[in-house]
């Protein structure tokens, strides 16, 4: 883990309980994704599940793990998804009475609303739940007990800001922006680099845990091959949010000097990056690897409110952290704006897929 005491994988959860701005109420964007996913997570457990392997590891519990879960109710129906395809698959091969028992351990860091998450579990859930706080860049779990891994929207959170985005003698410092979109070069090699290092210590970690045989699913914000970062929808959001924000250092409501020591530690990979990143690991299989479209899964247009309370859901706490709380409300209305006047643009970039999904299997 970070020896960084203000890393986002502590300090940033996503916007908790019921209320207009929480991420359960703002999180569409995400159940689409989890959606998206299903089918192809389906298919993987149905033709690449080795329950031979998984039966010897344990006969009687199967375990799963859902990492950067936050507070509900995507976790819940990914968790339900994954079990009813995991039963469907001892029914085919005629194991039906062997069906094992569900564990579903939900991950996130220390500070999510677990109160909220908890509340909220499906009552009729057929799975026994429990929760484990910590950053999913480090360990979490003893060697060889889960089964089965799934993470969705999280792992395009680094562990913290590359440090020279914030050195101004560096070529990579970046200066009116908050996000590699638009930057020079070396602001984007700063980013790659740190992700490289994140996942890298991810896989790591899972690749204890995980017993031989059993399977990872891996869902992330994304671009496809050869597309820049400026024409995919979380790098026109990110850019409108920098945009806002510079705006309101000119008018004078925030200062200047803030928004050049701020920056997103968020990255979009590519399929590429990430076939290379699981081969440098060398303990797990790619199954599969898929762009694959969450936009198809909504029903209507895209509005501007939508992309503003879901961006407001997500990113309140890094922000708060840095400006302060009072500059939200002016912030995102200001946001709002901007969705409205190039629409055009944001609409343009979901005619691609905007996420990975990842099967990989414990080798």
């Amino acid at each position: 883990m970070s020896s960084n005491a203000n890393t986002v994988a502590e300090s940033y959860p996503m916007t908790g309980g019921h209320g207009p701005y929480s991420y359960t109420r703002n999180s569409h964007f995400q159940r689409a994704a989890t959606t998206a996913a299903k089918a192809v997570i389906d298919d993987a457990i149905a033709e690449k599940l080795d329950l031979e392997k998984i039966r010897s590891a344990s006969e009687r519990t199967f375990c799963i793990a859902d990492m950067g879960c936050s507070v509900g109710p995507n976790t819940f129906i990914a968790a339900e998804n994954i079990i009813n395809a995991v039963q469907h698959k001892y029914q085919l091969q005629g194991l039906a009475s062997h069906i094992p028992e569900f564990q579903v351990f939900f991950s996130d860091h220390a500070s999510n609303d677990f109160n909220t998450l908890f509340t909220s579990l499906p009552p009729e859930r057929q799975y026994f739940a429990a929760g484990v706080p910590g950053s999913f860049y480090g360990r979490l779990f003893p060697k060889s007990s889960l089964h089965f891994v799934h993470s969705s929207y999280a792992l395009q959170w680094l562990s913290e800001v590359p440090a020279e985005l914030l050195n101004k003698n560096s070529p990579a410092w970046n200066k009116g922006r908050v996000h590699y979109t638009g930057a020079p070069d070396d602001v984007a090699r700063a980013y790659t680099a740190q992700f490289s290092l994140d996942m890298s210590t991810f896989l790591d970690a899972r690749a204890e845990e995980i017993t031989v045989g059993g399977m990872m699913v891996l869902i992330i914000p994304a671009i496809p091959d050869g597309i820049p970062h400026s024409r995919v929808p979380g790098g026109v959001m990110f850019d409108f949010l920098g945009l806002s924000l510079m705006d309101m250092a000119k008018e004078g409501l925030i200062s200047e000097a803030d928004v050049d020591s701020f920056n997103l530690p968020v990255y979009a990979t590519s399929a590429r990056e990430m076939t290379e990143l699981v081969a440098k690991n060398g303990r797990f299989s790619i199954d599969r690897m898929e762009m694959t479209s969450p936009r198809s899964r909504m029903d209507g247009p895209i509005s501007g409110q939508a992309c503003t309370m879901h961006l407001r859901a997500g990113m309140a706490g890094i922000i708060s952290k840095h400006f302060g709380a009072e500059i939200i409300d002016e912030l995102f209305h200001r946001f709002y704006k901007k969705t409205q006047e190039f629409s055009d643009r944001l609409d343009s970039t979901y005619d691609k897929g905007t996420q990975i999904c990842v099967i990989l299997t414990r080798i």
